[in-house]
């Protein structure tokens, strides 16, 4: 026990008081959480972008095969069908997302022109001036960039059927082996757009496989029936 000068007695406790650091170690922790989750919503956002192009170059690429399977079944109309079909998705792909992007970039430029002109009259003090800036220049898009993921995200998807039926000179076989792996393709690109939007993943993937087998049996179809018409 210890007594004070005017007779009042404290018990012997011991009182700690948290270190500075440690303080700042937590605001720090704590203002670093926001910008992780912003980074990763935009990583699920591409990650998505791409899977959704992959399924399309599988989807146009595989129908294509199946499409010239159909009325020949050389081994080498069906690969160069498939070859075709990629170089033209693939630029058919980059052209509109540039296209697409720039525009949009036109439209966020002449909207920050006319946010600095309308702030022009209102008194900001220079730091909040450069963090705008550097705000609005990081949520700019890129053109170059998005059209170069959605050529590549495609032509990933489209050499899935080109690979299957490469290596195989039986035609029944062949179609067989573009179906499985076309198949198997797209119950994967569906779970991965299901998981990276937030959504069922079984329902997802059956919806995306069911897609692609409606695709590929509509082009078989109506090519059979055209080649079998004499056209």
């Amino acid at each position: 026990m210890e007594t004070t000068t005017n007779g009042t007695s404290f018990s012997n406790k011991k009182f700690t008081i948290p270190a500075v650091s440690d303080v700042e170690h937590q605001q720090a922790s704590m203002e670093l959480e926001p910008t992780n989750d912003v980074n990763y919503s935009k990583r699920s956002q591409w990650l998505r972008a791409a899977v959704l192009g992959a399924n399309d170059g599988l989807v146009s690429t595989a129908s294509l095969m199946m499409g010239v399977g159909a009325v020949k079944q050389d081994i080498k109309a069906m690969i160069l069908t498939g070859f075709a079909g990629l170089v033209a998705g693939a630029c058919s792909m980059a052209i509109g997302e540039f296209v697409s992007v720039y525009s949009q970039l036109d439209i966020e430029l002449a909207q920050m022109k006319r946010d600095k002109q309308r702030d022009e009259n209102r008194e900001t003090s220079d730091e909040e001036e450069e963090k705008g800036k550097e705000g609005e220049k990081e949520s700019l898009p890129n053109p170059l960039q998005a059209s170069a993921a959605s050529a590549l995200a495609f032509s990933v998807g489209a050499m899935v059927p080109l690979l299957a039926a490469s290596f195989i000179k039986e035609y029944k076989v062949r179609v067989g082996a573009v179906i499985g792996a076309v198949s198997l393709a797209l119950l994967v690109f569906g779970w991965l757009g299901a998981v990276l939007g937030k959504a069922p993943t079984v329902r997802s993937a059956v919806r995306v496989l069911v897609g692609g087998w409606l695709a590929m049996a509509i082009t078989f179809g109506l090519t059979k029936l055209i080649g079998l018409s004499g056209l």
